[in-house]
Formats: C-alpha cells, sequence, structure tokens
C-alpha cells in the first residue's frame, strides 16, 4: 500500500503547462534587453536574472515547480516517532498518550502537513461535500446571509460539517441542475424550500440525499430537522394572552414555506379557539424595509387599535420598536411586543424586545448528525426530528405592575 492510500501523503506533483488563448502551450516572453542590448542573465551567483527564464512574477519564464507535498514520513521523521504513530495521532485512533498525540499533531501543523483528499475519497467512496442552499430567496439569491437567522443556520451548519470532516458547498437558491449536476455533493441541505421546490425535485430524481425541513417528510431520499411551528405561536400567543391581551396582530411574510404556513394556520386556530379575531398583515418581501412597512399597516390601518404584536417575518428589533412608538404606541403599557429574531440588538434595546429563537445552532447539530449517520452508518429509514424553540421573554410583553 502506498502512504498516499494509507493516510493522505502524496508525491510531489509536476506543474502544468499554462495553455495560451489559442490552445498552446504560452509563448515565453523575450529576453529584457541590458544595456548593450542583450538580455541580462544569471552570472551564477545567485544575483537577480531577467530575460528568459526570469523566475520574479510576470517575467514571461516558466513557473518554478511547486514545493513538495509534506509527506506522512517526513512528519514521522521530525517528529521522532513511527509513521504509524502519527497517522493513529492524526486520525484520532489508538492507544497513544496525549503528549504523544499532541507532539505529531504540533509537528504536522508546524510541517503543513495536509492529508490527501484524493486518496480518501478512493478510500471513503465519497467526496465529502455538502450541498447548501436556501429555498425561500430564489429572486435574490445571496441575501439570506443578510438574515441573522440564516447568517446563524448556514455558519452554524458549515462548523459542524467541518468538525464531522465535511466542507459545505454553498449554492444559490433557485439553482439549475446543470450547474450542480457536475459537482460531486454527498448530500444538499434545502434550508426552508418554498412550496414544490424544483431544485428538491432535481436532487431526489440525481438519487443525492436531501435534508430539509419537514415539507420533505415520508418522500425516498429525503430527511428533515424541523420545529413546531403551532408550538411555537402557541407559546407566543398564550403569554401575551395571559397578560391581558385580546386583540393580537400577526405580520408574516407573503411565503409560501412549510413554516410560515403552519404559522398562519396555528395564528387562526388559536383565535378561532378564543373568540378572537384574526388580526394578519402579509410582507411582500423580506428585508427591514418591507417588514417595517408591513408592521406600520398592522398597527395604524384599523379603528381598533392591536394590544399585541408578533412579528414573525425577520427584522430587527429596534426598527419594530421604533415604529410602534412612531404610531403612538407604549411598549409594553400600550402594546406587547414579540419578535421571531435571532438578532442580539434585541437585548440592548429599551425596553428589551422578547423574541422567539428558532435555534437555528441547535437545527444544524441535528441535521448534520443526522446526515452523517445517513452516510457513515447506512441509515435507511428516512424521517427527522423536532428541534424546540425558545421564547426568551424581555420587559417588551410584560405588563407594567
Amino acid at each position: 500500500m502506498t502512504e498516499a492510500s494509507e493516510h493522505g501523503g502524496a508525491a510531489p506533483e509536476r506543474a502544468a503547462t499554462n495553455p495560451g488563448r489559442d490552445g498552446t502551450a504560452a509563448e515565453r516572453a523575450p529576453a529584457a534587453p541590458g544595456r548593450d542590448g542583450a538580455g541580462v542573465r544569471d552570472d551564477g551567483t545567485g544575483g537577480r536574472r531577467n530575460g528568459a527564464g526570469d523566475p520574479r512574477p510576470g517575467a514571461g519564464g516558466p513557473a518554478a515547480p511547486p514545493a513538495p507535498r509534506v509527506r506522512l514520513v517526513d512528519v514521522a521523521r521530525e517528529a521522532g516517532l513511527s509513521k504509524t504513530t502519527v497517522s493513529a495521532a492524526l486520525n484520532g485512533t489508538g492507544r497513544l498518550s496525549p503528549e504523544i498525540r499532541e507532539k505529531a499533531r504540533e509537528t504536522a501543523r508546524r510541517m503543513g502537513y495536509r492529508p490527501n483528499a484524493t486518496a480518501r475519497q478512493l478510500r471513503a467512496g465519497r467526496a465529502r461535500l455538502i450541498g447548501y442552499v436556501v429555498g425561500e430567496l430564489a429572486d435574490t439569491p445571496w441575501t439570506f446571509l443578510e438574515s441573522p437567522y440564516f447568517a446563524r443556520l448556514t455558519g452554524a451548519t458549515a462548523a459542524t460539517a467541518l468538525a464531522r470532516g465535511y466542507a459545505v458547498v454553498l449554492l444559490p437558491a433557485g439553482s439549475l441542475q446543470s450547474e450542480w449536476a457536475a459537482l460531486p455533493l454527498d448530500a444538499v441541505v434545502v434550508a426552508d424550500p418554498v412550496a414544490d421546490d424544483r431544485i428538491v425535485e432535481d436532487l431526489l430524481a440525481a438519487r443525492i440525499p436531501v435534508f430539509s425541513d419537514r415539507s420533505v417528510e415520508g418522500r425516498p431520499g429525503a430527511h428533515w430537522v424541523d420545529v413546531d411551528a403551532a408550538d411555537a405561536v402557541g407559546q407566543v400567543l398564550d403569554h401575551v394572552h395571559a397578560q391581558g391581551a385580546r386583540r393580537p396582530v400577526l405580520v408574516v411574510p407573503d411565503s409560501t414555506t412549510r413554516f410560515h404556513r403552519e404559522v398562519d394556520a396555528a395564528h387562526g386556530a388559536w383565535c378561532a379557539a378564543r373568540g378572537l379575531p384574526k388580526l394578519t398583515v402579509r410582507a411582500a418581501e423580506p428585508g427591514n424595509g418591507p417588514v417595517i412597512r408591513a408592521v406600520e399597516t398592522a398597527l395604524g390601518g384599523r379603528p381598533e387599535r392591536p394590544d399585541a404584536l408578533l412579528v414573525v417575518a425577520e427584522a430587527s428589533p429596534p426598527l419594530v420598536l421604533d415604529a410602534a412608538r412612531r404610531h403612538g404606541y407604549d411598549v409594553p403599557g400600550d402594546l406587547l411586543l414579540v419578535c421571531v429574531s435571532e438578532d442580539e440588538t434585541a437585548v440592548h434595546t429599551q425596553p428589551p424586545v422578547t423574541t422567539l429563537s428558532l435555534r437555528p445552532d441547535a437545527v444544524a447539530e441535528a441535521g448534520i448528525a443526522h446526515l452523517v449517520a445517513v452516510l457513515e452508518q447506512g441509515l435507511q429509514e428516512t424521517g427527522g426530528s423536532l428541534v424546540p424553540v425558545r421564547l426568551d421573554v424581555r420587559a417588551s410583553s410584560v405588563r407594567p405592575g
């Protein structure tokens, strides 16, 4: 067995020839003239060279060969350990003392040793790449990084996956099959897909495991991690009802994701069960601007003023609080306020804003754990799990006295 197949070492690679625009090898640049018209050459003393063969960047000479890859045997020799011991230390296996394991790892880090990814792929039969796409924002594919929730979910997914030996590849929402079909993806995480999301259909047709929310439940090759939307809405509405609210108004996105559809349905069922009016305003688009306009409509466009506001469409809590004040509300005296948000500014407003957290870190950890069980442990059953939400009650939703 070669060292590359044993543990990621590799022989030094040869430099590739750079093609010219016409597909042939790029021509060498002419020698730079010296004072006598001749190219300045190396005089054998190791000084600078100009002209053909000049190693300086942009001189047009042949590229210097890359530095040889550090091999496992090089690390072992430097650390004064056997190759088997170093391999066990780097893989986290074997019966080694903490001192020996740390010595091997520190030597590998200092020397810049990297396992041979190609050899690992051949052994494992997978590339250890996970696609990641946010289905809800197909028209504006990268704006999800402006959302505290999706930013946390994306970062936690990438960090949790990397800790398990997988790298995350960001795919734009609305991706066509031709754009990702050639990538060696082991699985794809589709966060908050809209109804009848095409990418889910295409991935399942390509026999690529899909990890998403509960909208994919029961489909072969699909797995899910989700939060209980009905329970989340119930917690918030029960809380403001206990504080005396009888006209709660809901601001939700105009979205077809499973979560938002279930939030709207749960709100209607809760109001009907108590004989209260169902007051709902939809934000036409994501983002602070459209959501704050929807908040202002909810607070200012009714003959009877609401006494509680639940903002499910993601917006900055300080901006929501400012909108309430512009419409003459005292929070929490006139209006109880709760935002579904991961934005940490909610703690620093006056009063601090009550938030419902969908716990993206926990969702990511549960999702990656399930993914690894499918890919590495051969878990065949499709299924999923629910992650509990967290209601952080603060002064904005508690009646004075």
